[in-house]
């Protein structure tokens, strides 16, 4: 079964994994150690992140060493930016509503005011 990057950054523990090995490569029992659960689950998180190409193992002597591929990630960025347009757009928009409500409220208090003046 292949799996694409939304389903492995869907998980928590997932996330916290790819976040640890982004800066080093670590082994799996460093891995494990940093979760409440068994080694091997952390291990069937590690497989999804393997076949999402996240990241990727490698055997140095008696050690499984994870390491990130974040190239991947870039996927999610893509499909992120498309909605970010959408909302600097509607939020412009928002922004230019609510300067004209504001000018408008200023104006009647001004009104108000000016009112007040010529009535006394």
């Amino acid at each position: 079964m292949r799996r694409d990057v939304f389903q492995a950054i869907a998980d928590p523990t997932r996330r916290e994994i790819l976040n640890m090995v982004a800066y080093q490569p670590l082994n799996v029992n460093s891995v494990a150690e940093k979760f409440d659960v068994s080694r091997a689950a952390i291990y069937k998180h590690m497989k999804i992140l393997i076949e999402c190409g996240l990241i990727d193992m490698k055997q140095q002597g008696r050690e499984r060493y994870c390491e990130a591929k974040l190239e991947k990630l870039n996927e999610v960025s893509q499909w992120i930016e498309q909605y970010r347009k959408i909302w600097e757009v509607r939020l412009d928009s928002l922004e230019v509503y609510l300067d004209e409500l504001q000018k408008k409220s200023a104006l009647q208090i001004k009104d108000s005011k000016d009112e007040n003046k010529k009535a006394l």
